[in-house]
């Protein structure tokens, strides 16, 4: 765990890229005010994890889930977030999908390069081979 309670709080850069993004253009916070947000972010990403966990434990699992986390919003009362949760979490899903299958098809297109790469490499072997039977032959002829 962390040695200090500073170590669990999000990255400032990160709570400050959050803030600008929440507030309208011109808007300006304190950096007292931005350290509050971080520690209350900080919290909450604490108490969601706990309450995750526990939904693991009930199903004696030590991995959380997706499922976990959003029955600990539900159980939390943030049962509005609960929406667009599901709708970020079916984006990630859909791009997880996209990149694994991008994959696939980049492992199939190499395998078939590497093939097609080792066929001719063979039938450069072959040709090499008949050449120097020929000379051999020639060269047999010739005595």
């Amino acid at each position: 765990m962390a040695e200090r309670p500073e170590d669990l709080n999000l990255p400032n850069a990160v709570i400050t890229r959050i803030i600008k993004e929440a507030l309208p253009d011109g808007v300006n916070i304190s950096k007292e005010a931005r350290s509050a947000i971080s520690r209350a972010a900080s919290v909450f990403v604490l108490y969601a994890t706990s309450c995750a966990n526990n939904f693991a434990m009930k199903g004696k699992r030590k991995t959380l889930n997706a499922a976990d986390v959003l029955s600990a919003m539900e159980e939390m009362e943030f049962q509005r977030f609960l929406a667009p949760l599901k709708e970020s979490l079916e984006v990630y899903r859909r791009e997880q999908k996209g990149k694994k299958e991008a994959r696939k098809d980049k492992d199939k297109k190499a395998d078939s390069e590497e093939q097609d790469k080792s066929r001719e490499e063979d039938n450069d072997d072959d040709d090499e081979r008949m050449e120097e039977e020929e000379q051999n032959d020639e060269e047999e002829v010739d005595n």
